[in-house]
């Protein structure tokens, strides 16, 4: 018995990286799986999106776990297409208990020199992507009448803005007044909704060479190796970065009965990283 049979979670963002996790996670402890993934490269990364194949790795891998999983390729930024791949999902499992508006980039730059339209692909994908999740998943839930769980991806930035960050800062910050509105909307129908704030976690969006330019500008070219140390020492406890695992086991406490009494949280999962050395 796990701790989510006859439950289903849609998740974006599943391809790789957290919301792989994510999924697999859920799926181990008994949740069938509606997921997205746009499989292509956003113009304004300086790392490369998900894939195709990543996508089936992951359709994969849950399957492996005995869960069923429902997926396909959408963009979040585009409220049909995300529609289309929850309305299948839906027409497959009949029902939605857990969602997680994961899809995410980061990008950034001076405030000033950022370009218009990498502004607005941060916005669009980070803040309007995730209401397009919640607003397409959020009748269902309610219409069940037995409650459920939304769990916003948030960021340490999305409490404390950095320098040269401020777009991904500002799009996650919008996430931290989303997720709180929500709650007093939802708490009517039992319907929980928090957010987990993670520091660097290591993924692609992590190991790339804009963030790693950022934490060591004194660098031409800095790798992996180059940015330990900086990243540890943002860190009260001597840790560079959360291993994804971390986060996903987080979300499993808040969408299980462990975490039936939380709404409206915005929990950081920082390492220290809120209050500094």
């Amino acid at each position: 018995m796990g701790k989510l049979d006859g439950k289903v979670a849609f998740i974006t963002g599943v391809a790789r990286g957290q919301g792989r996790s994510h999924a697999l996670t859920l799926a181990r402890e008994g949740a069938n799986i509606i997921g997205l993934d746009y499989c292509r490269k956003p113009a304004s990364t300086q790392y490369d999106g998900a894939t195709p194949e990543d996508l089936e790795e992951t359709i994969r891998l849950v399957k492996e776990t005995g869960a069923q999983i429902v997926a396909g390729e959408a963009d979040v930024r585009d409220l049909e297409q995300v529609r289309a791949v929850f309305t299948q999902g839906i027409e497959q499992f009949g029902r939605v208990d857990i969602v997680l508006p994961n899809a995410g980039i980061c990008a950034g730059g001076l405030s000033w020199e950022i370009t218009e339209d990498a502004w607005r692909e941060m916005l669009d994908i980070n803040l309007t992507g995730v209401w397009h999740t919640v607003k397409v998943a959020t009748p269902t839930m309610i219409e069940q009448g037995d409650g459920g769980s939304i769990i916003f991806t948030g960021s340490t930035e999305a409490l404390k803005g950095s320098a040269n960050i401020s777009s991904y800062s500002a799009s996650k910050h919008g996430v931290t007044g989303l997720m709180t509105s929500m709650a007093r909307e939802l708490g009517q129908y039992n319907i929980r909704v928090n957010s987990v704030n993670p520091t660097c976690v290591d993924t692609h969006m992590i190991n790339n060479p804009f963030v790693y330019g950022l934490f060591r500008p004194d660098v031409e070219n800095p790798q992996r190796a180059d940015v330990v140390e900086s990243f540890t020492q943002t860190h009260v406890l001597p840790i560079p970065w959360l291993e994804i695992q971390e986060v996903s086991d987080a979300i499993l406490y808040l969408v299980s009965d462990s975490g039936r009494s939380i709404t409206a949280a915005a929990i950081p999962l920082d390492a220290g990283f809120l209050i500094g050395q």
